[in-house]
């Protein structure tokens, strides 16, 4: 009985101590409260990053291993890509709401996968869809058009190599960059890794000899993926760099014309 009153009024008897003791608890609260945020919040992002490249890697797949009929190839290879502007819309919208760097970071890894997703899907089966009703046969020669494919599709993995190094980052957010890459092939073209992707594939269109390869390259799927980029993501650049991107925005042009 007696140790327990001793104990109840131990405070009492060191009240310095005590005090000293509550102030270093909480201090130690405020210091580490900021960490364990940032450690949850990167927890959160890996997991999101983990899961969605799951996603991607099984709608893919399935799709790859399907065989779609004619009204589903249209669904997948037209509709597809008509919804890539949506999401574009969409996202934009929720950036505005709230446009911080934390919200941005997570946002864009379920934006960008979920137009990942989109995007494969309809090429995929575009490959095999518009070879098979081609609309008309484009007569050039391929001798020609495959040097092309290659040396643009080499150009658009150069642009991915230019990324990591000059913005420490990969494409689709898979990596965010931590700075804005703005040498070699950005220093005249801020979005280069479209501007070759988009090259490589309607030269890969002529190589088919495919005329609605051809079309639906360069009338759907490069308006929209224009329209995702300067909508979508060149928003959550201005929201994350801030300053520095809009100057650098301004002074070099979007394909580099």
């Amino acid at each position: 009985m007696t140790g327990s009153v001793r104990f109840a009024n131990y405070s009492e008897a060191f009240p310095g101590w005590a005090k000293g003791l509550s102030v270093s608890h909480a201090s130690l609260i405020q210091t580490w409260r900021p960490c364990y945020t940032r450690l949850m919040h990167r927890v959160w992002i890996l997991g999101l990053k983990l899961a969605g490249v799951a996603v991607v890697w099984c709608c893919w797949q399935l799709t790859a291993n399907r065989n779609f009929s004619f009204f589903w190839s249209i669904a997948v290879v037209w509709g597809g890509i008509a919804l890539v502007p949506p999401v574009a819309i969409a996202g934009r919208r929720l950036l505005d709401r709230r446009p911080t760097i934390e919200r941005a970071a997570a946002l864009s890894l379920l934006v960008h996968y979920l137009v990942i997703i989109l995007l494969g899907c309809a090429l995929i089966v575009a490959f095999r869809f518009t070879q098979a009703y081609p609309i008309a046969r484009i007569a050039f020669p391929r001798k020609i058009s495959l040097p092309v494919v290659q040396i643009t599709g080499a150009l658009a993995v150069l642009t991915v190599v230019n990324l990591a190094i000059g913005g420490l980052g990969l494409p689709f957010a898979a990596v965010q960059s931590r700075m804005i890459a703005t040498r070699w092939l950005y220093a005249r073209c801020r979005n280069p890794m479209g501007l070759y992707s988009l090259l490589c594939f309607i030269s890969g269109a002529v190589w088919l000899q495919s005329l609605h390869a051809l079309l639906w390259t360069t009338l759907w799927l490069a308006p929209a993926w224009v329209v995702f980029v300067r909508l979508y993501e060149e928003r959550e650049l201005e929201i994350r760099f801030g300053e520095s991107y809009l100057q650098y925005k301004a002074r070099t042009p979007f394909f580099g014309f």
